[in-house]
């Protein structure tokens, strides 16, 4: 049975040692490691990055209308969780209606999803928290909900993966929350500018958590990258409505990774992260094509960011 690390690093070599014709990738989720989080948690908090704050302001405007529409008594998964900051406000909306009856956080940085789960324990000592560290897109090594399965995927998380990979996980997850539905983040097609400050920050803190898989790399997998060979670039594509984020080779490179090498020459880039963006009814359509009902959706005022909410058959 593959452990993490193993998978980590077929991952790793296998998105390295890929064909010339294709670029050279990394797969996001693996930027969550102790530092990484942390990181993550210090750019959420920049004022070029509007997803978190927008995500929160939408949850706390509509705290008791999302409450309604998840239902008293729940069973309650959150896939990618991270600090467990988004989660609050459905819980106590929550209250009114019906308190869960168990919440699962789910993410892949144990030590920092453990750290979350005993503060929110603190606060809710009468609920059922089971954090687990898992991978969020291997929804079929998850416990099938027992009463009223309410899944939560903030962050716009889903626009890391390519629509294929959208439309299979949401698949699995439909399958998983069968009787129930799913609260889903996800980032509006908005103007270029914008979405460049966001991925671009002043501070450079979207740089180091870009060189930081790296960093990873070499402390986990016996890496020898040059951190400092490497810059962060980041620009968004409007042909395919997504943020593009890649570390670029500034000269010809040997690196070495589990004893194999890898090169690349000056100027050639390392795909880290896709966040795609969507319009309201494109996501719809997708929610749509991978078998949930379209129900509600909550936007802020400035239309960057939508909360949908999805219902799956009973």
């Amino acid at each position: 049975m593959l452990t993490l690390t193993n998978t980590f690093a077929a991952d790793v070599l296998d998105g390295l040692n890929r064909p010339p014709s294709l670029p050279k990738q990394l797969q996001p989720k693996y930027f969550y490691d102790a530092l990484g989080s942390t990181l993550f948690e210090r750019i959420c908090c920049l004022p070029e990055y509007y997803p978190t704050r927008t995500e929160l302001q939408i949850l706390a405007d509509n705290a008791c209308e999302i409450a309604r529409a998840i239902g008293p008594y729940a069973d309650i998964l959150e896939f990618g969780a991270g600090s467990l900051t988004k989660v609050g406000h459905i819980l106590e909306g929550l209250q009114a209606i019906g308190r869960p009856l168990s919440y699962t956080p789910i993410d892949i940085s144990g030590k920092h999803l453990f750290r979350a789960a005993r503060a929110l324990m603190a606060t809710y000592p009468d609920l059922e928290i089971c954090p687990r560290v898992e991978d969020y897109m291997a929804i079929e090594k998850l416990p099938k909900p027992s009463q009223h399965p309410i899944g939560l995927f903030f962050g716009s998380t889903i626009g890391n993966l390519e629509p294929r990979e959208s439309v299979a996980l949401l698949r699995r997850a439909a399958t998983l929350l069968r009787g129930g539905g799913l609260l889903i983040g996800v980032d509006l097609v908005k103007r270029p500018d914008l979405l460049h400050a966001a991925y671009n920050d002043q501070e450079g803190l979207t740089a180091q958590f870009n060189i930081n898989l790296l960093r990873r790399i070499n402390r986990e997998l016996k890496g020898t990258f040059d951190l400092n060979a490497f810059s962060h670039y980041a620009y968004y594509n409007p042909a395919r409505q997504r943020i593009e984020m890649h570390l670029v080779s500034r000269e010809d490179q040997v690196a070495e990774v589990c004893s194999t090498s890898i090169e690349l020459r000056e100027g050639e880039t390392i795909h880290t992260e896709s966040s795609h963006k969507f319009t309201v009814a494109g996501f719809q359509e997708l929610a749509a094509d991978s078998g949930f009902n379209p129900k509600k959706v909550w936007i802020d005022r400035a239309q960057l960011f939508s909360l949908h909410w999805l219902e799956t058959a009973v």
